[in-house]
């Protein structure tokens, strides 16, 4: 039977097919080999012994959250309790570009600001350089993102406490997913959930993921950081130099485009930690 893993919890694995459900096993060769089955992987099972025999292969995955094959990854990020954490959110971007995922943004609990103006001006940069950007707060966003969902896997992360957990409630009652408050010491929420799952929503899948505050980036090499940007890889050609980083060089068409307001000034400063942070890690190698 082939099936699809929606749920992995203590080496047990569930897995999906046709309406039925079957709790599984991976055999012991994938743990000699120390290979991980993920949630969103699609699989061979003996339905005799229950047991996973073989994993098909990936389209993507991720370590941090244990996820493989997604379409779609929502990233969730509030504005306010906790603050917009655009350091984060640019970091995932870039990560998630690497990885060749189709990164959505949600914004959340926009109703809790007294003075959107400039929330308006962050959220309608992140749709310009070709994000499908959602403010939650109304039905039609909501209908959207679900319409988003439909034929998909997708996974939704981000912070804990920023309205993952809630807004996959708001889909669908039945998920019963345990939501908890802000942490008001901390300006951050407490992690509700504790594992990965699947969950059926029409006709997709979504996934409800740890909270996580970090993500560290893979291995990669620096002109390949450098495109992980999109508006800064779409502009490269008006560079000096073809391998631009644009960080020391003359005549950089990105900096330029930071200066005269054209580039979001955080998404450059954000760039800039990135590229000292992946080049001390590249120094480190060696």
């Amino acid at each position: 039977m082939q099936g699809l893993v929606i749920k992995a919890i203590s080496g047990e694995y569930s897995v999906f097919n046709d309406g039925k459900l079957l709790t599984c096993k991976p055999k012991g060769l994938f743990r000699l080999r120390e290979e991980l089955v993920k949630v969103g992987d699609r699989v061979i099972v003996d339905e005799k012994t229950k047991t996973i025999i073989a994993v098909l292969p990936r389209k993507n995955e991720l370590i941090r959250p244990a996820v493989a094959n997604l379409d779609k990854i929502f990233l969730v990020f509030s504005v306010k309790e906790p603050d917009l954490n655009l350091n984060l959110l640019d970091r995932l971007l870039s990560i998630f570009e690497y990885y060749d995922l189709h990164p959505i943004i949600v914004f959340t609990k926009v109703d809790l600001l007294e003075n959107p103006e400039e929330f308006l001006k962050i959220s309608d940069y992140y749709h310009q350089i070709g994000y499908a950007t959602y403010s939650t707060g109304h039905g039609l966003s909501f209908e959207l993102i679900k319409q988003e969902i439909s034929g998909s896997i997708c996974a939704f992360a981000g912070q804990s406490g920023v309205g993952k957990s809630t807004l996959l409630n708001w889909f669908d009652g039945s998920f019963q997913i345990k939501t908890d408050a802000i942490s008001q010491a901390l300006g951050r929420g407490k992690h509700t959930t504790r594992h990965v799952e699947l969950l059926k929503l029409g006709d997709g899948w979504v996934a409800d993921t740890p909270g996580f505050g970090t993500i560290e980036y893979p291995n990669i090499d620096m002109l390949t950081f450098s495109q992980t940007f999109r508006e800064f890889f779409a502009a490269r050609k008006d560079c000096q130099f073809n391998k631009c980083l644009h960080v020391d060089e003359p005549d950089c068409a990105i900096k330029k485009m930071v200066k005269d307001g054209s580039i979001l000034s955080s998404r450059y400063d954000n760039y800039l930690l990135f590229y000292k942070e992946i080049k001390e890690n590249l120094k480190n190698q060696y």
